[in-house]
């Protein structure tokens, strides 16, 4: 019995396969999905089960938040970034458009901190 072969004990394909799937579906791809499917199974549904509670603590109204363990990080000042320059301090408000001359009026009359000009 080949490599492959010995992979592919127990591998199913559910569903009608015809020959335009066969060219994908070969025995060496197949044999990849098994053992990627094998490697990383478990982790896989530990990481969906662990969505799934995250999921309803915040259906439940808990907020994210940055994780306790990571809490000296946050508080080493050597962490820091630099301080912003003057223009962009205050963020609250900006808007971002195209750069059509009746976009740019509307934006610079708009009542924004920042506009951003959208050039693609």
């Amino acid at each position: 019995m080949s490599s492959t072969e010995s992979i592919l004990q127990g591998v199913s394909v559910q569903g009608k396969v015809d020959d335009i799937h066969r060219k994908i579906l070969t025995p060496q791809a197949l044999a990849f999905l098994a053992l990627l499917h094998r490697s990383f199974d478990g982790t896989r549904r530990a990481l969906l089960e662990r969505r799934r509670l995250r999921q309803s603590e915040l259906d439940r109204g808990v907020l994210p938040d940055f994780l306790p363990e990571t809490r000296h990080i946050r508080e080493n000042a050597t962490w820091r970034g630099a301080v912003p320059a003057p223009g962009l301090v205050d963020r609250r408000v900006e808007i971002t458009g195209p750069t059509d001359r009746k976009m740019v009026v509307n934006a610079l009359n708009a009542n924004v901190y920042t506009y951003m000009a959208d050039l693609e």
